[in-house]
């Protein structure tokens, strides 16, 4: 009994989540977060709390502003960037009050970050899991000018997605997200949607946001359902994406990240859209063990 109450609560606090994340640059008032969670605003904000460690308040300030950082991060000059326009795309009311939260949580306002020397921070603690999970030290990135992977991008036109998921807290750690690969894959089989495609994404970027911060999601192509449980929905609108094959270990992943990011993108006619990057796997994730992948990197892109 305790184990099905807890995943009722699961459920639904995935359901705040998906609301939130969908709904960023709106003003969220906690009548309706917590409406989308099926939970009374009277009980809903300690629930939360507790499942995920942050108020729903802090929680979107989180995101807000991390959102914030990846946008700032992917323009070419501050001096020239509009803060009232970040501001309003981030959900905050103004561009003073967008300053005043970032220079609380960053330590500096939007124009004084060192941007170069936090993803440099963040970089390296990504390149250490990497170099873990890999087994030994390998070459994590190269110059931005050189491509010695000979990684090859194809652009990408897709079409709605609907996927099931399990969302992992803190990813970087133990072996969250094999458990939750297998469990998903579990329940895809028993309802026949295991040879559908596969996918793995991540609405932060790892350079920026702290790797315990972060969350992952497994996730499986699978139409129309009823989420229960663990296992949320999430609709992807159509989208434009990069699209570079990778067939190899982790390390050779983050370094075609960081060549589509530091290379690629600056060269192109495009810039990041306001989507995850995503893994998306050649049949089912895992099918060749834990060092050795088989999968898409996909950056979805707009015309800049």
């Amino acid at each position: 009994m305790r184990e099905t109450t807890s995943m009722a609560y699961v459920e639904r606090v995935n359901l705040a989540v998906d609301y939130i994340t969908a709904h960023l640059a709106e003003p969220l008032r906690l009548a309706d977060v917590s409406r989308a969670a099926r939970f009374s605003p009277f009980h809903f904000h300690r629930v939360f709390q507790a499942l995920m460690g942050v108020t729903p308040a802090a929680f979107v300030k989180q995101l807000r502003l991390d959102k914030a950082l990846f946008m700032m991060s992917h323009h070419q000059s501050l001096r020239r960037l509009s803060l009232t326009r970040v501001a309003l795309a981030c959900g905050f009311s103004s561009s003073s009050d967008f300053s005043r939260c970032f220079k609380q949580k960053f330590g500096a306002s939007p124009r004084a970050i060192d941007l170069a020397a936090w993803r440099k921070a963040h970089r390296g603690e990504l390149e250490a899991v990497a170099a873990r999970l890999a087994g030994k030290p390998r070459l994590t990135r190269a110059p931005a000018t050189r491509n010695p992977d000979r990684f090859r991008v194809e652009i990408r036109n897709l079409p709605e997605r609907t996927v099931a998921y399990i969302r992992v807290s803190n990813p970087y750690k133990s072996d969250a997200v094999i458990r939750a690969i297998r469990r998903l894959i579990d329940w895809a089989e028993r309802r026949g949607l295991a040879d559908r495609p596969w996918y793995g994404y991540q609405w932060e970027n790892p350079e920026l946001v702290a790797l315990d911060r972060c969350r992952y999601y497994v996730a499986v192509e699978a139409g129309r359902f009823t989420p229960a449980g663990e296992v949320g929905r999430f609709t992807f609108p159509p989208m434009t994406v990069a699209q570079v094959e990778v067939r190899g270990g982790v390390d050779l992943e983050l370094r075609a990240l960081q060549w589509l990011f530091g290379s690629w993108l600056p060269r192109s006619r495009y810039v990041p859209d306001d989507h995850p990057c995503f893994e998306a796997w050649i049949g089912r994730p895992l099918a060749h063990g834990l060092e050795y992948f088989e999968l898409h990197a996909q950056v979805p892109i707009r015309r800049e």
